[in-house]
């Protein structure tokens, strides 16, 4: 598959599509990347999102077109990574039709976060709607300051 023909090129497209092509050759060499490594590499460049802060969260906004909430999966990984990921499968073609223009993509959707520090991750909440995830990570309250200790002073 060629992403120029695709009106994709984007230079991480381009290293993507390298990396693809290196994957075919029968040839393994100790750096090549793995088959799963290009895969999940391609899944992250093309799942856009943004990202919020508010003050008493963050907030991930995914388009996921054509999933439901029931193939789309939001996990916690390392205690600080937030991993979202789903995958959306070729409809089957019905007897007597056939594809004249195929662009709406399919296959695995998938997008990493590093949380920061005051991430709340037993906090985290996720809401479907018209083909756009929400996820919603609140944050953890502000550490109270520390307070001076006092030490009495005792006549030597």
């Amino acid at each position: 598959m060629d992403l120029r023909l695709m009106g994709l090129d984007a230079p991480l497209l381009q290293t993507l599509q390298h990396m693809m092509d290196m994957s075919d050759d029968t040839e393994k060499s100790s750096h090549a990347p793995t088959r799963a490594y290009v895969r999940d590499a391609k899944a992250m460049a093309a799942t856009p999102a943004d990202v919020k802060e508010y003050p008493n969260s963050y907030v991930f906004v995914i388009d996921m077109p054509g999933l439901k909430s029931g193939d789309i999966k939001v996990q916690v990984e390392d205690d600080n990574v937030l991993l979202i990921s789903g995958e959306r499968k070729r409809e089957e073609e019905k007897e007597g039709s056939k594809y004249l223009r195929m662009e709406r993509r399919v296959g695995k959707f998938m997008r990493k976060f590093v949380l920061p520090e005051n991430a709340n991750t037993d906090a985290i909440s996720a809401t479907c709607q018209d083909g756009v995830l929400t996820v919603t990570v609140n944050k953890l309250p502000p550490p109270e300051p520390k307070k001076p200790k006092t030490v009495e002073v005792k006549v030597a």
